[in-house]
């Protein structure tokens, strides 16, 4: 293989080259840490590159390969890790300038996992700070930058996940997603990332206070459906350190991906009943949901009708992120940015009263979304309102309409933290100016299955991951 179509081929592949002793990780890992030297300069996706590291592993990875020993998964396959996670011995800045210079003394449970797969770690990607925003600035250097765009954001709070997996950067990423932090960059840089059921894969280890995990999974952003389930089954499954998670052994996600579609039952929204979305993304998303009837699946609109979900959302997650950080205002107030400054104000003047019914809310959005999906296999919407926009320049108005600057291009993802559901990002197509577009598929909580499997047969279908930035 050329370098280019190493960098851009899929993980499964390189997996089984490497298996195969016909692709040595050590080479693999020397080239994608030279492309990362010559893009992300640019790019700004990784914070921290742990080069030195990641070819002691590799050399590890091929002894093990000369020896006959028992391969993981993703046995000398590079991987990034978003420097939300916690890895020892190695910088984690949580995108904040009054961490810049923490290295903890352990992992957290996706760093072991990753590891134990046989990943090759390459570095740290960005974030936004604490992963408190839906675009990727902090004040540790330049904004993560698009792609597709170098002007555009790549969304966040995984945004150097997105920009990392789609610019060739690596071909696996672990990114996290508290409100669509994970869905986000991977409709706005035109790559496939999954949010797992709230209790698929296990948290523990951070430098936070507790606050109760309400919302955040980390989960996979790759370029095909296929990596995305293989590094799901490596991070899914219980842990006895959280004691949240859900204890069932997940299924086998990879095996699902080869199952009928025929017959499934597909709910489309256009806009959940509240949302503003640009017209331009709404056609090329309804479009796509329609390409399931192809597929042999019953497809209509439904008329969700929520109510505007957002005020509940903010003051549960904002009041969560000052339990945790709130301290930080005292200590740290110069250090940190605006928008994590403004989310930790909030949450600390939540009254108990709002708090509780914000909670009701909730509880009354997991019921009607149920009653939904005991109609439907899926919901299918649009991963995001807009495609996306220039740095600093979040859109005060969708299709003509003004929208909350703050979260009106997020509309569609946070309800589903909120109601705890599987919900995926597949690309579908571009706009007019050339930028990804993202549809959204929705499952039953606990069922990534089937979100996976009508994932892979759209993948089948409409085929994107021959698409490359003008970056690559």
């Amino acid at each position: 293989m050329s370098k280019m179509e190493l960098a851009f081929a899929p993980a499964w592949l390189l997996a089984d080259l490497i298996a195969a002793k016909k692709l040595s990780p050590v080479e693999l890992t020397e080239r994608f840490l030279k492309r990362i030297e010559e893009l992300n300069p640019t790019l700004n996706a990784y914070l921290t590159v742990t080069g030195d590291e990641a070819i002691a592993v590799a050399s590890r990875a091929e002894e093990a390969l000369v020896k006959g020993k028992e391969l993981g998964p993703l046995h000398g396959v590079p991987i990034s890790i978003k420097d939300l996670e916690l890895t020892k011995g190695v910088r984690t800045t949580l995108g904040s300038l009054v961490f810049q210079e923490y290295v903890p003394d352990m992992d957290s449970i996706i760093v072991e996992r990753v590891q134990r797969a046989g990943a090759i770690v390459l570095g740290k990607t960005n974030t936004s700070e604490l992963g408190l925003s839906g675009t990727t600035e902090n004040y540790l250097g330049d904004a993560c930058r698009n792609p597709w765009n170098r002007e555009y954001t790549a969304g966040g709070s995984s945004g150097g996940a997105g920009a990392a997996v789609a610019a060739g950067l690596c071909p696996l990423a672990t990114g996290s997603d508290g409100g669509g932090s994970i869905r986000i960059p991977s409709s706005f840089c035109g790559v496939y990332g999954i949010k797992p059921s709230q209790g698929r894969v296990p948290r523990y280890g951070g430098v936070s206070r507790p606050a109760p995990g309400h919302f955040s999974q980390s989960g996979p952003m790759a370029r095909t459906v296929k990596d995305a389930a293989i590094l799901l089954q490596v991070l899914a499954g219980p842990d006895h350190r959280d004691v949240t998670c859900m204890k069932e052994t997940p299924p086998d996600f990879v095996a699902v991906l080869s199952h009928e579609v025929r017959g499934l039952k597909i709910g489309w929204s256009r806009d959940l009943g509240y949302a503003v979305v640009d017209p331009e993304v709404v056609k090329v998303t309804e479009d796509s949901a329609r390409a399931f009837e192809e597929m042999g699946c019953g497809v209509e609109e439904v008329d969700v009708a929520l109510e505007e979900p957002f005020e509940a959302f903010w003051t549960l997650f904002s009041t969560n992120a000052y339990t945790s950080y709130g301290h930080l205002l005292e200590s740290s107030d110069a250090l940190l940015t605006d928008y994590v400054k403004y989310t930790l104000e909030y949450g600390r003047d939540v009254k108990g009263s709002s708090y509780a019914r914000a909670i009701w809310y909730r509880d009354q959005l997991q019921g009607k979304m149920e009653r939904l999906m005991g109609r439907y296999d899926l919901l299918l919407t649009s991963t995001m309102a807009v495609p996306a926009f220039p740095i600093g320049h979040r859109p005060q108005r969708i299709g003509g309409r003004e929208v909350d600057p703050f979260w009106g291009f997020v509309a569609f993802t946070f309800p589903f933290n909120m109601t705890g559901q599987p919900a995926a990002s597949i690309p579908c197509g571009f706009s007019r100016g050339g930028l990804p577009i993202g549809l959204q598929i929705v499952g039953r909580r606990g069922d990534e299955a089937t979100v996976l499997r009508a994932s892979a047969a759209f993948e089948q279908s409409r085929p994107w991951a021959d698409k490359r930035p003008p970056i690559a």
